[in-house]
């Protein structure tokens, strides 16, 4: 089998954030000898999450079994999600912006034994549904815990308590059309009516003034999905959540200006 190197499109700022947590978890449980130390542990959870590498590829490249890679980053993924924000942490920064900006994407995910929850019929493949909220420049603010492919974006923010908080906080929020209904401070663009199908031209206007809007909030997904472990999830899809959570703790390190 052949090896090559391969690099980590993270700051070293991130790297020594996350060994520190490492480390300081090994003093609190009086952890023995280890094969890798704080450091080495945290540069392979990195190249898991970032890189999407396979355990492995990981336990070849760092010289351990594939059982001790899968519980590194296991270990690793819980310390960083355990730390990051909820959204009542979250609603005191976004409280501070101008406006914000709410989206579902879907994480796809291996099929599992039942897989009727997790299909999306939006798009046609097995996934967890995640809420994102973001800011007028599209910087991802939050993400949160993550929901069978088949839940209604509107549903999942219910579900998460997102709409209630964001009104609220009276914190103006765009959304996409999935989400008309949920009344208070979310704006969604105007309906078609079946008896009226051609809207005014005020109407169209306002939607693509809208669009624009909504265009931004697409960069927080992209932001999300460039940590390749999420390109598709080939793990249980109840450890979705952690491993998005400690995703976006890490993304707030790496980029601090939304860091708590």
């Amino acid at each position: 089998m052949l090896s090559y190197p391969a690099a980590i499109p993270l700051s070293t700022r991130t790297l020594n954030h996350l060994a520190g947590l490492i480390r300081r978890h090994r003093e609190r449980c009086r952890s023995r000898w280890r094969r890798l130390d704080p450091g080495r542990q945290a540069l392979l959870a990195l190249a898991h999450l970032r890189n999407g590498d396979t355990y492995i590829r990981l336990a070849f490249g760092f010289e351990i079994g594939v059982s001790t890679a899968w519980r590194y980053v296991r270990e690793a993924v819980g310390l960083l999600a355990a730390t990051a924000d909820d959204l009542a942490a979250a609603m005191v920064r976004i409280r501070a912006l101008a406006y914000a900006i709410l989206g579902g994407t879907l994480i796809p995910v291996d099929r599992v034994a039942d897989q009727k929850p997790y299909y999306s019929g939006k798009h046609r493949r097995h996934g967890v549904n995640v809420q994102v909220i973001a800011d007028a420049a599209g910087r991802l603010v939050w993400a949160s815990a993550a929901l069978p492919g088949s839940t209604h974006d509107l549903t999942a923010a219910r579900t998460h308590g997102i709409i209630d908080a964001l009104t609220s906080a009276n914190v103006m929020t765009f959304a996409a059309k999935a989400y008309r209904g949920a009344r208070g401070g979310v704006r969604t663009p105007f309906k078609r009516h079946r008896h009226r199908p051609n809207p005014s031209v005020l109407k169209k206007a306002v939607n693509r003034a809208h669009a624009r809007i909504r265009a931004c909030g697409e960069r927080a997904n992209a932001t999300l999905k460039t940590w390749k472990v999420l390109t598709k999830l080939r793990c249980c899809p109840r450890r979705a959540t952690a491993i998005v959570q400690a995703i976006l703790f890490l993304h707030h390190v790496e980029n601090p200006i939304y860091r708590g």
